[in-house]
């Protein structure tokens, strides 16, 4: 779907810039936008090389698992089915925790494991109220140092790029508390549902 929209909007670009007489303008923003992206994927690709290694030496010193037992009574509400049963346990706080530092790409092999753990021990077609929760929690998690967005404004120029941590804090907090509690009553009332129906 993302490479229809892509290939739309690249169609639709290059019908204007036609119609407009503006094809050299055109030309000109491929080849900037193409040496921006290479500047861009280099300066993030060494952030994420350092919080890599930031996570790696975390985990080698044992805070990783300290911050997983620490995150696992929150999370134990928030996923009762996976903590009930023990499935995927390490990967889903591994998983959330990485999310905490704002390291999106660490987290999502970790939130695929989870997946395919949950999967196996799930007796249903569909998906259970625990994968819907970690989804929805991936893309709504809480950001304690959101090391990408800080990178790509640096990237950019930002005179400030930490200016944004605070009202970051604020808004992902906000967003990951309602997204699970949500979850949690849309899940409640399907089992209602379901009991009904019996």
């Amino acid at each position: 779907m993302l490479g229809k929209c892509f290939g739309a909007m690249i169609f639709i670009s290059f019908v204007f810039a036609l119609l407009t007489g503006n094809m050299s303008a055109l030309s000109g923003a491929i080849l900037d936008g193409a040496s921006k992206a290479v500047t861009l994927s280099i300066s993030l690709s060494g952030i994420m090389c350092l919080w890599g290694g930031v996570m790696s030496a975390l985990t080698a010193a044992g805070i990783t698992d300290a911050m997983s037992r620490l995150l696992r009574p929150v999370l134990r509400l928030a996923f009762p089915n996976a903590f009930r049963s023990g499935v995927a346990v390490g990967e889903i706080t591994a998983c959330v925790g990485a999310n905490l530092l704002g390291l999106g790409n660490a987290a999502t092999p970790l939130a695929v494991a989870a997946m395919k753990k949950m999967r196996e021990a799930s007796l249903t077609a569909s998906a259970t109220d625990d994968m819907v929760t970690l989804t929805v929690l991936g893309t709504s998690s809480f950001n304690l140092f959101p090391s990408t967005i800080i990178a790509l404004r640096r990237a950019a120029g930002s005179a400030d790029p930490y200016s944004v941590i605070v009202p970051i804090w604020i808004t992902s907090a906000l967003c990951c508390v309602f997204s699970v509690t949500l979850c949690r009553i849309l899940a409640s009332l399907s089992h209602i549902r379901r009991r009904q129906k019996r």
